[in-house]
């Protein structure tokens, strides 16, 4: 399995990227959000992989970093949801925004993507929420089982970047029962 590549761009496209390593150039498909942070020709770059295997083909994504591999690989479990439809889900702004789409059950945003209809933005939503509430690879994702809804949901808020302050603070005036519906109150009232 090939897990990361480092050398220098070759090929700088809109949807991929060639990364010449050791006279051999790789072709990774990538995310806006990793073609941002990905230097022109000739500079050098160090992209994370996920090789997919099918049939036919060998298809190999590049990911600026883990967690936004690991997401990707979230999203692959997801039904109806292939390797481009994730790349352009990730293409709509960096794992932590979409981490909090996803727990504020913002389908709307998800819908904003080409290629992403309304039934999948919901499953998508109720099936990645389901594993954001679980143990995860990415350490942004994680979070830790409790039977404790706030305390679910605090450590959700802490997977998400917030600081344990800021965690309590927004739980402190979110209302709910279940950790989900309390991380969607705290991210609506975070973005006020």
């Amino acid at each position: 399995m090939i897990a990361l590549l480092s050398g220098s761009v070759a090929v700088r496209r809109a949807d991929h990227v060639v990364i010449e390593c050791a006279g051999v150039g790789y072709r990774l498909a990538v995310s806006s959000e990793t073609l941002r942070r990905v230097p022109a020709v000739g500079g050098r770059a160090v992209l994370h992989a996920h090789l997919v295997v099918r049939d036919d083909s060998l298809q190999l994504y590049g990911f600026a970093t883990e967690e936004e591999r690991d997401l990707f690989l979230l999203l692959l479990n997801v039904q109806s949801v292939g390797p481009k439809v994730a790349l352009a889900v990730l293409s709509g702004g960096p794992p932590r925004e979409l981490l909090a789409t996803l727990a504020a059950g913002d389908s709307a945003r998800l819908q904003a993507v080409p290629g992403i209809g309304k039934r999948t933005a919901e499953r998508i939503i109720v099936e990645l929420r389901e594993k954001v509430g679980g143990t995860s690879p990415a350490p942004d994702i994680a979070i830790i089982s409790s039977d404790d809804p706030r305390a679910v949901a605090r450590e959700a808020l802490i997977g998400l970047g917030y600081s344990a302050v800021e965690a309590d603070e927004l739980l402190d005036g979110a209302s709910g029962d279940a950790p989900e519906a309390l991380i969607a109150d705290a991210l609506r009232s975070a973005r006020r």
